[in-house]
């Protein structure tokens, strides 16, 4: 593959990955003289001095691997919280009858949602997001929070599962595929399989057009173990049932 559709590839990668949090800056063409602003920030020296991190990415696309890292050491700080990848900035115009609903909306607290990394593979992304519900009428609304998200709800699919645990001490559960045949019952079975209590999980996948097979599963299940691990909603390294 030549270099121009390697830069084409990755750009329409990011597009998929990032959607609006994103944008092609074109430098002038003695940039290199320039100053930046970012150029003496104490993490920016750090992740430049990397050298095994400058040669892994040699003759490759480089710019998704720097942005999670610099985005991974800017979150150190932050430990205590996950930091969520994507917010919604879009400004929506509401009527004043709209404006009273959604101050009826705000009363309602509506579960914390947590954001996992991406996960790409040939032009396809796919992220978790997981958050602790304890009703259906929870799993309702982190749904409907999760839509309202552009990039979310343009997804191909946004398959999901949850598992509530009941007064009488059963379980109420339920998953949707979404168009991707099978991967809402793997992810209820994945629930399943790691015991997880009061839990829903959505993994939103961006098709890049190029068919994954049975490694699409993989990337699923992935995708749900790493956001549920990252929001302590499951444990870590949690042996399968026998």
């Amino acid at each position: 593959m030549d270099n121009f559709t390697q830069q084409v590839d990755e750009i329409e990668a990011l597009t998929a990955i990032y959607g609006d949090d994103w944008q092609l800056i074109i430098l002038p063409l003695h940039h290199h003289t320039l100053s930046f602003l970012l150029r003496n920030c104490v993490w920016s020296r750090k992740i430049i001095s990397i050298p095994f991190f400058k040669r892994s990415l040699a003759g490759g696309p480089v710019l998704y691997e720097w942005i999670e890292k610099i985005r991974e050491e800017l979150q150190k700080d932050k430990s205590c919280k996950i930091e969520q990848v994507i917010e919604h900035n879009e400004v929506v115009k509401k009527s004043p009858k709209s404006s009273k609903k959604s101050n009826e909306e705000k009363e309602e607290k509506i579960p914390e949602i947590y954001h996992g990394d991406v996960i790409v593979d040939r032009k396809s992304s796919f992220q978790g997001h997981a958050a602790q519900v304890f009703s259906v009428h929870d799993v309702k609304n982190v749904l409907k929070k999760l839509y309202e998200i552009k990039k979310i709800e343009q997804a191909t699919h946004n398959m999901y599962a949850y598992r509530i645990v009941t007064d009488n001490k059963n379980f109420a559960q339920d998953c949707e595929d979404d168009g991707e045949s099978q991967a809402g019952s793997r992810l209820l079975h994945f629930l399943q399989i790691v015991d997880a209590k009061n839990v829903l999980v959505v993994i939103s996948r961006w098709y890049g057009g190029i068919h994954l097979g049975p490694d699409r599963f993989r990337h699923i299940n992935n995708a749900a173990r790493q956001v549920l691990e990252a929001a302590n909603l499951i444990s870590r390294n949690k042996e399968h049932k026998k």
